[in-house]
């Protein structure tokens, strides 16, 4: 908990910093955390074939959930801040094992991701704080699942209750998809996280991703973000975890996302105080603007991929101060946060295959010169010692680009990706399409 003194303190020096991941998100988190002025070194780990394209980023070679290696790498390089990019190991808890060596850890506990690791606790959740939400109900046997869908007699959405990696989530057109659903979660499509399937009732609307940097007490708000979870275009085809994205999403004003923080941010974190979490960390509230009012689709206990790519770089060089104050719960003390007026665009670039079944080993040219309107992220690549850059999973770059408009953002960053190749390279045309005029 936080000592009574906190606020009379000074903010601890920070210097170098670990980020935890091996994604687009990781990498772009990496890049973000270079531009704070006192920062001298960010370590990833693991890491992938573009961390050492960054200046002052390095490849830490050790996995996320590794965490006695991880404590000793901390400590004998005086790590300052430790930011923890994936669910998976803030689900195991890995920030608690940390924490409890005395480092300083943006990233919810074990407890705290129960958000997005339990999808029937998050509803739980939102039923006490009174967040609104869709009709839902919360099965362990496929006949139960069934029968459900029998009396209410319309498409559902099927979830599994665990971590599948964003590709849980069946939105069903028909009673009959939604048996299916059901089926293959039963039969073990998702392993243990399917053991437990939660069922809700459809909701209408465009979606939005809002997020929340909190300090266990108190957050700052990042401008809202839209992503695009269907492989095709048209949002047509399986969901994936995510094809681009664009920033700020024009869907919510000020005075709305002032709303939304008194509807459902305050009331989540409140609640999880009450139960004896402290939650610092990134909340993530996916929404969805139904004709009642925006309504809470799911939480995430991290911050959105790709969201974070198109974020990032229209966040100014105190995030950095930012992330650190929440980890120490004392965020009264950082820095305002300054958001450029830019819009940005994101494009992922996928592999063969990919969501179904990526194909790896595929090697990747880019000819992109790169300028400060102009990043590349990469996800799923690995470099060898000739400097080449190679496939290694299903989402393999992001290219993101800022601009004045839409418009400009979308042609850099199309420009962008049409400079860079790979065998059966993938991506979407129409990313935007909500706020492009081309």
């Amino acid at each position: 908990m936080k000592s009574s003194n906190s606020s009379n303190q000074a903010l601890p020096p920070l210097k170098r910093i670990l980020v935890l991941g091996s994604g687009g998100r990781e990498n772009a988190l990496a890049w973000a955390m270079c531009k704070c002025k006192t920062v001298e070194k960010v370590w990833v780990a693991p890491g992938n074939g573009g961390t050492e394209h960054h200046s002052g980023c390095t490849r830490l070679n050790v996995q996320e959930d590794n965490v006695t290696t991880l404590i000793d790498k901390c400590l004998s390089y005086k790590v300052d801040l430790i930011v923890i990019g994936p669910e998976g190991p803030l689900a195991e808890g890995v920030a608690d094992k940390l924490r409890a060596f005395g480092l300083a850890v943006f990233g919810p506990g074990a407890d705290g991701a129960q958000l997005e690791a339990s999808k029937a606790w998050a509803k739980e959740l939102m039923q006490e704080a009174g967040i609104p939400t869709a009709k839902h109900w919360k099965v362990t046997t496929e006949e139960e699942a069934l029968l459900i869908v029998e009396k209410f007699q319309s498409p559902l959405v099927v979830k599994a209750d665990g971590l599948a990696s964003g590709k849980g989530v069946t939105v069903a057109e028909t009673i009959e998809e939604t048996n299916q659903a059901i089926q293959e979660a039963f039969k073990g499509k998702f392993g243990a996280s399917g053991e437990t399937v939660v069922l809700e009732q459809r909701l209408q609307g465009p979606e939005v991703s809002i997020f929340a940097l909190c300090d266990g007490e108190k957050m700052v708000l990042l401008p809202p973000a839209q992503d695009h979870k269907r492989l095709g275009e048209g949002d047509l085809g399986p969901n994936t975890g995510g094809m681009g994205a664009y920033a700020p999403a024009t869907l919510l004003n000020k005075a709305e996302l002032n709303e939304i923080k008194k509807l459902i941010l305050e009331p989540t974190l409140n609640t999880l105080r009450r139960r004896g979490i402290d939650y610092r960390g990134v909340i993530y509230a996916g929404l969805m603007i139904t004709s009642s009012g925006p309504q809470v689709i799911e939480f995430n206990c991290r911050f959105g991929d790709p969201e974070c790519q198109t974020l990032m770089p229209l966040m100014q060089p105190e995030l950095a101060n930012i992330l650190h104050a929440c980890s120490l719960g004392r965020l009264e003390q950082a820095p305002n946060l300054l958001v450029s007026h830019l819009c940005s665009a994101c494009v992922v670039a996928a592999a063969a295959g990919y969501p179904e079944s990526p194909r790896n080993g595929d090697l990747i040219n880019i000819n992109i010169q790169l300028n400060k309107s102009l990043q590349i992220f990469h996800a799923g690549t690995r470099s060898t010692n000739k400097n080449e850059i190679y496939t290694s999973g299903g989402r393999v770059l992001s290219v993101v680009a800022q601009g004045e408009s839409f418009d400009s953002a979308f042609k850099n960053a199309y420009k962008g990706i049409d400079a860079i190749h790979f065998d059966g390279i993938q991506y979407r045309r129409d990313i935007g399409h909500q706020v492009r005029k081309f």
